[in-house]
């Protein structure tokens, strides 16, 4: 799928995991349901870091740029040392290493140790480049024609804004992980959500995703998971935008209405 889509689908994934969370006692702060959508809205781009053309590897100038073509050449070579022999040749890394569940646990779990760790300028840090991405996706068509700078400026404010909110006692700081040091840790949760929710997106599509790698399926350790043929479509598909994109924002709705119990 595209980008517009996937921060769609992530942010109406964690808006449904907060209408769960409501319905099994474990309600989040409002706080905590904003930021996370938007967490998990730019966490759902965040997958094509293996591809040069990804809006991820516009977002942050030359440093985005040369980051993707590092994790293209490392999922490349992750690729080539595990793949099985029923697996194809490839030249490139995408749709590899990146579109795992693997990859999802490791940069969420990652996240989640630098914030309970790195204190308030590392969860600072992890706000800005997922909001910065959440703009992205989301208000891609003003992010486009506007400059770099003005969005980093608004990455970097909401940042802060947002911050200062939760550190408010019952705003969300220390939800689901109350113990004393543990505040911040549930932010990798929908940095893995957002990633996972990227890779069935894909999935979805004409290629399909190894989502499972490196489970074996049949010959294959990096086995295109998708449904039926016939039931796939092309990346930016009028499937995508006319069907999914609507149902996204629908479910979303819901999905808040419900975390908030207004419905």
């Amino acid at each position: 799928m595209m980008g517009p889509a996937h921060s769609l689908s992530g942010a109406a994934a964690w808006l449904g995991v907060g209408a769960a969370a409501t319905a099994t006692g474990y309600a989040m702060p409002w706080p905590v349901l904003v930021v996370g959508a938007l967490i998990c809205a730019g966490a759902a781009l965040a997958p094509d870091l293996d591809h040069k053309s990804a809006t991820i590897s516009r977002a942050f100038g030359p440093v985005s740029k040369t980051l993707c073509e590092i994790v293209d050449k490392l999922s490349y070579a992750v690729y080539k040392a595990t793949k099985s022999a029923g697996d194809p040749r490839r030249t490139g890394g995408h749709r590899t290493l990146t579109h795992t569940w693997v990859w999802a646990v490791l940069v969420g779990g990652g996240c989640s140790v630098a914030a309970i760790t790195g204190g308030r300028w590392a969860v600072l840090a992890i706000l800005f480049v997922h909001l910065v991405l959440a703009v992205e996706g989301l208000l891609w068509r003003a992010a486009r024609v506007s400059s770099d700078i003005l969005v980093w400026l608004l990455g970097a404010t909401s940042a802060w804004i947002l911050a200062g909110v939760l550190d408010k006692p019952g705003n969300g700081a220390d939800w689901l992980f109350d113990a004393p040091g543990q505040e911040y840790m549930w932010l990798g949760l929908p940095i893995v959500l957002g990633a996972l929710v990227h890779d069935i997106g894909d999935a979805l599509t004409v290629s399909g995703c190894p989502i499972l790698w490196p489970i074996p399926i049949g010959r294959k350790r990096w086995y295109p998971l998708g449904p039926p043929k016939a039931m796939r479509f092309r990346a930016g598909s009028w499937v995508e935008i006319k069907v999914l994109m609507p149902v996204f924002m629908i479910l979303g709705g819901v999905g808040g209405a419900a975390a908030l119990n207004v419905i």
